[in-house]
């Protein structure tokens, strides 16, 4: 990840880089829209002045890397197919910038649903308590789960469970920079052992665990299988192992009428909801579709 140090260059230096980067992202085929992006992050430069070309007059532009250091992380793009959030070191999701690293999945646009979802559940008029108490978003990664619960839910203290010390280390720093720290609680372990303190007290538990099938990981996009943690893709030979046990343990934590809520992959959503009925603590149990229309969330209540 791209340490965040401050360097001066000039505008037609940065101009004459961006001319560089263009033919050879067409040869790879990476789309060219993550060339203005990348300058954007490292250079602070916006739209405007990159479709009109006018920071080409510029006479110093700070740079949060130098150009060497860019040459070096786009070349990584191009041949090691390096993610340009990585090369950034952060990603934008939903109202916030997030710092990211290998360490650590970057979070999908998809994915800000779940945040969507859990407001809309907690919101229900007989269920309005919800909206206080307490949340969890297990295998938290980067924390951008739990930022959406601590930015939706200010009256709530926000639980966050990674089994990765690095991956921990990315969600407190974010927390801090985000100014939602004090709101928040970090652990160290596997989904929800660190928290057989709270058993009964959580009003929902948010999560986006691994359910990809262990075979199909090595055919991933290069971006993903080799860049992105591992621990946070694969999910067991069906995809559905950390799915299962979330199912399984997490009604012991839950409060009545306490909500699961969980991503899940393309093609999934009848078994989990097999799952949840045949476990027989939950009601409610309902899918949702992400944006494109895939049946990508699956959420229910804990039976009162």
């Amino acid at each position: 990840m791209v340490e965040q140090q401050l360097n001066l260059v000039s505008g037609l230096q940065l101009w004459q880089w961006r001319n560089r980067a263009i033919p050879k992202a067409i040869a790879h085929n990476i789309p060219l829209a993550e060339i203005d992006w990348l300058l954007q992050e490292v250079a602070g430069l916006d739209r405007l002045s990159l479709r009109l070309d006018s920071f080409k007059d510029k006479a110093e532009i700070i740079m949060a890397l130098s150009l060497e250091e860019l040459d070096q992380f786009w070349l990584r793009r191009l041949d090691d197919r390096l993610p340009v959030q990585y090369i950034a070191g952060s990603t934008p999701w939903r109202n916030f910038r997030l710092k990211v690293s290998s360490a650590v999945l970057i979070p999908r646009p998809e994915t800000e649903c779940l945040i969507d979802l859990a407001v809309m559940a907690a919101k229900s008029e007989v269920l309005s308590q919800l909206q206080q108490g307490h949340w969890v978003d297990l295998g938290t990664g980067s924390g951008a789960i739990a930022l959406g619960l601590a930015d939706a839910f200010p009256e709530s203290t926000i639980h966050a469970v990674d089994y990765s010390i690095e991956a921990l280390a990315i969600a407190q720093e974010n927390a801090h920079n985000l100014g939602l720290a004090d709101r928040m609680r970090f652990y160290q372990g596997s989904w929800w052992q660190p928290l057989t303190a709270f058993k009964g007290q959580f009003s929902g538990m948010v999560s986006n665990p691994p359910y990809i099938p262990s075979d199909i990981v090595p055919t991933l996009q290069p971006e993903v299988v080799n860049h992105e943690p591992h621990l946070a893709l694969d999910g067991g030979v069906d995809g559905l192992d950390d799915i299962r046990h979330l199912i399984e343990v997490s009604p012991s934590y839950l409060r009545s009428g306490g909500v699961w809520l969980i991503e899940m992959m393309a093609g999934q959503a009848e078994e989990v909801k097999t799952l949840l009925q045949k476990q027989g603590s939950y009601e409610n149990i309902q899918i949702h579709p992400d944006l494109e229309g895939v049946e990508r969330f699956a959420l229910a209540y804990v039976k009162c």
